[in-house]
């Protein structure tokens, strides 16, 4: 028998009450109960569990919960679609690997510091599995110094820049360097210490390349952050987009729970230097509240010190189920940002400069290819009034 489903958005997404929810919270825990999932999965509705698995980016997760039972427990049709979805994830994960080790290769090659994150590197640290999470794009860290060089690389390569090299400029920053292949739909992203305007005290781009570690993907050894930057990075990367899908929180939580070397100090202390200890709060407590994740007593202790991070990730959950569908509006957003940063002065600050920060969005027309524009910084914050004024995804 199925289950009513209760909706809490214009989409019709299961709510945060209904078994749909439940189910999926089960799929993305890195701990599930799979006598309380395999009782959920018979009383769901499938339509909506499958849309909802959809809109969260956790097919992959939903598709190995369901293979974990001898019998099916999906209906035929969507026990086929979730395969299919599931088998397209990874070729095009594989696709991606391979282009990987063709751009890393040339960098190398090329003398060029880079830094995977996210991407491959996440999904194997975090799953044990370059093709177990949904990624669209290879993301780079590089020195906003090197970011001519970079591209002239990236052209020889075979990629189109959104920001020709002509255009590129101090005085300019979008909010990611964006590279289309010609040949094939794959994008890159190029990160650099200015574009990464999330880092409430700026990205610390040279301790993070001190700091590199490897990850061997069949063979190859690819370079990428150490562990303890990449949990500040996911958390930060969440805060930025309001935790607003499951798969974000699943990150973090399969990441902790893999990585058992982790050094909670020296991951505390970063995120410290950085200005982002609340960022890196949220981003465990919903871990941990949601799904269960397993956190030393001493990190739980010094989570739940964090009153204002408990309230934000209770905040949180409370618009996470909409899968960024019914997002909060504009003075909801702005009250989050600041007190995602911290204190009321920080968190204005914060606010102030995300606001006046002008990425390629905000270019008038044409400067992108070397046409001046005046005033950039004051049509931020005119589009992001218009954009976000009735609530929309980020």
């Amino acid at each position: 028998m199925q289950a009513t489903v209760t909706k809490n958005n214009k989409n019709n997404l299961p709510g945060s009450s209904s078994p749909e929810w439940a189910a999926l919270l089960q799929c993305a825990s890195p701990h599930a109960d799979l006598s309380a999932l395999s009782a959920l999965l018979r009383d769901v509705s499938w339509p909506a569990l499958f849309t909802l698995a959809c809109e969260h980016g956790v097919i992959s997760l939903l598709a190995s919960a369901v293979a974990q039972f001898e019998e099916n427990l999906a209906p035929p049709e969507f026990a086929h679609k979730i395969r299919q979805l599931h088998r397209a994830q990874v070729l095009s994960a594989l696709k991606m690997t391979a282009e990987l080790f063709r751009l890393v290769d040339q960098f190398r090659d090329a003398g060029l510091d880079t830094l995977l994150v996210k991407g491959p590197a996440l999904a194997l640290r975090a799953y044990g599995d370059t093709g177990a999470r949904q990624y669209g794009d290879l993301d780079f860290i590089v020195r906003q110094k090197d970011i001519l060089r970079a591209t002239e690389i990236m052209i020889s390569a075979g990629y189109r820049p959104e920001i020709p090299v002509e255009s590129i400029s101090p005085q300019k920053i979008p909010g990611q360097y964006v590279f289309a292949r010609i040949e094939a739909p794959l994008l890159v992203e190029l990160h650099t210490e200015r574009t990464m305007r999330y880092f409430p005290r700026g990205l610390p781009i040279e301790e993070f390349f001190a700091r590199r570690q490897y990850v061997s993907i069949d063979g190859h050894q690819i370079p990428t952050l150490a562990i303890e930057d990449e949990l500040l990075l996911i958390c930060i990367h969440g805060a930025k987009h309001l935790w607003e899908r499951l798969s974000m929180v699943a990150d973090v939580g399969a990441f902790i729970a893999r990585q058992t070397g982790l050094n909670w100090e020296r991951s505390f202390a970063t995120a410290r230097a950085a200005g982002a200890e609340r960022m890196l709060h949220t981003g465990l407590l919903l871990a941990s509240n949601l799904l269960r994740a397993t956190l030393p007593q001493n990190v739980r202790s010094r989570l739940q010190a964090d009153r204002s991070a408990a309230q934000l990730a209770t905040k949180i959950a409370t618009w996470l189920p909409s899968g960024g569908q019914a997002p909060p509006g504009l003075f909801s957003r702005a009250l989050y940002r600041m007190r995602m940063r911290g204190g009321a002065v920080s968190g204005l600050g914060y606010l102030l400069r995300l606001t006046f920060s002008p990425t390629q969005e905000d270019w008038p027309a044409g400067v992108e290819k070397g046409h001046d524009g005046q005033f950039p910084a004051l049509r931020r914050p005119v589009r992001l009034a218009k954009k976000y004024r009735g609530g929309a995804k980020s």
